[in-house]
């Protein structure tokens, strides 16, 4: 009897390790090499067996419009749920598609918002209309940081935010999410709580915007968060002692759960920028990101380039079990993120 209840209770834990696998790997939206997925590939492997929040695509996934419809269809059959198969595509210099022959440039965000509510429906609605067509869910845009400072690096100067003037850049970014949900495609405001006043890139290493951000960097954000659009908001890795004096918004709670959550009201998921840029990986490890990413709110770890370090899905889910299991990471917190993006994944077409 007593051999029987230990088998009993090996097979519960066993089951509940998997699940709780399940539920990190749920978490997680990962880059990958390579045009198709073949039974050799670890992230054909992982899908047969885990769940996985997502992944999203970079140039070296695009070939041509008929590769990438049998990429997406090949991921969605695989994939044990919904999948969120993700892309940047905003326009102008941030496009995946726009780049490869066959598939429609779009205006940058700048041009776009000096073209007109018209011009923006018409180039939002085909950008949206060629998305679902090559089975992508998830546009990681628009971006509704404020063009605040004309020095910045990765936004102004690229023409990702359509004005200065929040009005202007709620306006256009509302355009855009509701040319995107018409196709069922879903759209993720970014980066909060603002990138328009940085000077420096969050690609290249640590960004302090303490002296030149605003709170009128929240509007866009805040005036998002109420209209009921926005289901998925990404952070910035930018830092700013007067709303956090140790970590920078990804690893924040203050940002992320005091402010965005609480004050502002957002219950939907909230995905971290690629926690691989150098603003991130450069001042924390692995294990730190994740500890204090995760307690901080974010729902979704993004792990997009995969090209200094590539990080396995194994390894992250291995650590954040370990991080459980010593107590550094609350299984509630796992189970409220699970909660969230299982009701935005319910909601894809």
């Amino acid at each position: 009897m007593k051999k029987i209840i230990f088998i009993l209770l090996l097979f519960i834990n066993s089951l509940f390790a998997q699940n709780l696998e399940s539920k990190i790997s749920n978490m997680i939206v990962i880059g990958f090499k390579g045009y198709d997925l073949n039974d050799t590939n670890p992230l054909y492997l992982h899908l047969k067996k885990y769940p996985l929040g997502g992944v999203i695509l970079f140039d070296k996934n695009i070939k041509d419009e008929i590769q990438l419809k049998n990429l997406t269809t090949q991921l969605t059959f695989l994939s044990k749920n919904n999948l969120l198969i993700t892309i940047d595509e905003e326009g102008g210099r941030v496009s995946r598609l726009g780049k490869v022959e066959g598939f429609s440039k779009t205006p940058s965000a700048k041009q776009i918002a000096l073209r007109g509510d018209m011009a923006a429906k018409k180039s939002y609605e085909k950008m949206a209309l060629m998305l679902n067509d090559v089975g992508i869910n998830c546009n990681l845009a628009p971006s509704v940081d404020l063009a605040i400072n004309p020095k910045n690096q990765v936004i102004v100067k690229n023409g990702r935010s359509f004005s200065k003037d929040q009005k202007v850049v709620i306006k256009y970014a509302t355009i855009f999410m509701q040319e995107m949900q018409k196709q069922g495609v879903l759209s993720v405001i970014k980066h909060f709580p603002g990138h328009g006043s940085s000077l420096l890139d969050s690609h290249d290493g640590f960004v302090d915007v303490s002296k030149s951000w605003s709170y009128l960097e929240l509007v866009p954000f805040e005036r998002l968060i109420k209209n009921k659009d926005t289901k998925m908001i990404m952070t910035a890795h930018i830092y700013n002692k007067n709303l956090d004096a140790i970590y920078p918004a990804t690893l924040s709670y203050s940002i992320n759960q005091t402010l965005l959550r609480e004050k502002l009201g957002f219950n939907g998921v909230l995905i971290s920028d690629d926690l691989q840029m150098r603003a991130i990986s450069k001042n924390y490890s692995l294990q730190e990101s994740l500890k204090l990413s995760i307690n901080s709110g974010v729902d979704l770890l993004l792990f997009a380039n995969q090209i200094d370090k590539p990080i396995s899905i194994k390894e992250i889910v291995d650590i954040v079990l370990k991080l459980i299991n010593i107590g550094e990471i609350d299984i509630r917190t796992i189970d409220k993120a699970n909660e969230r993006i299982d009701k935005l994944k319910r909601g894809l077409s």
